[in-house]
């Protein structure tokens, strides 16, 4: 008989509520479930916030967040799982950082902690009360933490870097001339 402690009771919570939270964000994506915006409209913001081509962003983010969060919550092939929606979160932690921190400014609070808690189960592994312990640990080996989250972190880092020039390109060619060369040497 198997007699379970309050970690595994504690992996189960963490793994419930926060790979929950990260399906309900990916089926908005996705399916536009939960008052989401589905793939043409998530594509479309994806898009106006620089995330390019934004359909495509806008299915990868989802399944990110819908697969990762599924299989987290399940606590199967939680090194992929935890590093695949801890990246997601970084792409979304990106767009909100420009508002501070908090997220009752817009900030990037939310996302952050759920990029935190999913990598920490990444690391941590999910516990008894989980597929991955049922099946042996098969797809949660110690090797696959490490492989997963650099993999991950080298693709979000590529992602967001793109991002991020095409948010700053947009800007400085948007920007209105302050002032035309010309009329600043004339002294017009």
């Amino acid at each position: 008989m198997t007699c379970y402690d309050r970690q595994d009771l504690g992996l189960l919570l963490l793994r419930l509520g926060t790979g929950g939270v990260l399906a309900a964000h990916g089926a908005q994506k996705l399916f536009g479930w939960f008052g989401g915006g589905g793939i043409e409209g998530t594509g479309a913001a994806m898009e106006a916030m620089g995330y390019s081509p934004g359909k495509q962003s806008a299915a990868m983010a989802g399944l990110a967040e819908a697969g990762g969060g599924t299989l987290l919550a399940l606590g199967l092939a939680t090194p992929a799982a935890g590093a695949a929606a801890a990246g997601a979160m970084a792409g979304a932690t990106a767009v909100h950082a420009p508002n501070g921190f908090f997220a009752a400014a817009g900030g990037y609070e939310y996302a952050a902690s759920l990029a935190l808690t999913a990598a920490g189960l990444a690391v941590t592994g999910p516990g008894r009360l989980s597929l991955d312990h049922a099946l042996g640990h098969a797809v949660n080996r110690g090797w696959m933490v490490p492989a997963a989250l650099a993999v991950t972190g080298a693709a979000t880092a590529v992602v967001v870097g793109m991002r991020n020039r095409r948010v700053r390109e947009a800007a400085e060619f948007g920007q209105e001339t302050l002032f035309d060369e010309a009329d600043a040497v004339s002294g017009k």
